[in-house]
């Protein structure tokens, strides 16, 4: 009996893409639903009550949800091209910096993306100090994982392109090669493996997004 692999995504989630580029890595075969956030269907919400949010994966009928999650059942059920290091302690390094790159580095981009004034320039230190702990993690690799592709790939992928909207969007450059050496590399690494780069959003539709975003903020802060 075929497999039913189904997504649930947005056209604009980093976090959806992240399963999207796994399934592809790992040569599964999958069908997309786009969602709109807006005016969430009724499977999303069935599938997903808790959160109420993208992405899920719905595999043989069960849903999984939040993406670092997801990527972790995909590495368990389908074994082939692995993500995650096969030594112990790597993998709780790459599940560890994952989870970082999740609770600090994005949400102190979105904190200056945001905000204005003093409150975005206290910002914008925090947002460097924790690219240098990311940009450590290389230690001369090509790739997180090594010479290929792996689980914390997947996880910082973001950075690869929503970093130079952010910063388009904001005016303020957090990433440039001089101080972050390796993170620059990776970034050109990661975004010629065809997977990631066939999957990319139109970047001028996510500039208008996160331009939309901070305005909506910005003004939100303003009447308050």
């Amino acid at each position: 009996m075929a497999e039913e692999v189904k997504v649930f995504r947005t056209w604009s989630s980093p976090f959806s893409l992240r399963v999207i580029w796994a399934l592809q890595l790992k040569g599964v075969e999958y069908e997309t639903q786009f969602e709109d956030i807006n005016n969430k269907s009724p499977l999303l919400l069935h599938y997903n009550p808790t959160y109420k949010k993208v992405p899920v994966l719905v595999h043989n009928g069960k849903p999984i949800s939040e993406s670092l999650v997801i990527l972790e059942y995909i590495e368990e059920t389908w074994k082939d091209n692995p993500l995650l290091p096969a030594d112990p302690y790597d993998r709780a390094m790459a599940r560890f910096w994952a989870k970082f790159g999740d609770d600090k580095l994005i949400t102190s981009v979105l904190g200056v993306l945001v905000t204005q004034g003093k409150e975005q320039e206290e910002g914008v230190p925090v947002v460097i100090e924790n690219l240098k702990h990311i940009e450590k993690q290389l230690k001369g690799k090509k790739f997180f994982g090594g010479d290929t592709i792996g689980f914390l790939d997947l996880a910082l992928g973001w950075n690869a392109n929503l970093m130079c909207v952010f910063e388009e969007v904001t005016g303020i450059k957090f990433l440039d090669a001089e101080t972050f050496p390796q993170l620059s590399a990776w970034i050109e690494n990661f975004s010629d493996v065809p997977v990631i780069k066939e999957n990319w959003p139109p970047r001028d539709k996510l500039v208008l997004k996160f331009q939309a975003l901070r305005e909506k903020c910005l003004a939100e802060a303003a009447a308050k």
